[in-house]
């Protein structure tokens, strides 16, 4: 690790202890820095923009009431579980269903390989929209996906989640993370080749500096 993000683990620890003990400006430093991940996530679960900003408030006042039961591990997994379980109850309150795997593991239980969603395996959308000034045409193909496709697209791809924590945060298997995540990764290539994003050339010149 290096001492960049080792200084930050720590400052982000800190933060959590002094929120564990009451403190709220502590916790809306925490809130700064996760608040646009779990919109993200919630309007990726519910795709409505304006649920996702009530569920995002929700989730982040469970979060304070709730922060003196973190045990530590990753806190950014912990509140995205937060995010989950507020949307999947505004689901159920509203009688839609939560979001149910649509590309189950192979009939023997193992898991479905993802295979790179382009050429390069290296390159994912993270680096693409870190790297492209067209970030606003990656977002809008994401947010044209399945629920079920972006939802698993912007844990891992985006937010950087491995399988094992995505997992966790939707309550799936690792194998469900997995087959979900190569057909959202094929949709995703299929719209940024497309002549309405026409954003290969991007795409490419990422992959060749990378």
């Amino acid at each position: 690790m290096d001492s960049v993000n080792q200084s930050y683990r720590y400052d982000e620890e800190a933060l959590i202890g002094l929120a564990s003990k009451g403190d709220l400006d502590a916790f809306n430093q925490l809130v700064l820095t996760y608040q646009d991940m779990a919109y993200r996530h919630a309007y990726s679960l519910l795709g409505d923009p304006e649920a996702a900003e009530d569920t995002t408030q929700d989730s982040f006042i469970k979060a304070f009431e709730g922060i003196r039961s973190f045990r530590g591990g990753s806190f950014r997994s912990w509140l995205l579980r937060i995010v989950s379980n507020t949307a999947y109850d505004v689901l159920r309150q509203s009688k839609r269903r939560p979001t149910q795997p649509l590309y189950p593991e192979g009939d023997d239980g193992e898991e479905i390989e993802s295979p790179a969603w382009l050429a390069d395996p290296n390159v994912s959308v993270q680096g693409a929209v870190e790297q492209s000034e067209e970030a606003k045409y990656i977002y809008r193909a994401l947010d044209e996906l399945p629920d079920v496709h972006r939802s698993i697209l912007t844990l891992v791809d985006l937010y950087d989640l491995d399988y094992s924590e995505a997992a966790r945060v939707l309550k799936v298997p690792i194998g469900t993370v997995k087959s979900r995540l190569a057909r959202a990764r094929l949709q995703m290539k299929a719209k940024l080749l497309s002549e309405e994003y026409a954003i290969l050339p991007i795409l490419s010149s990422v992959r060749n500096t990378g």
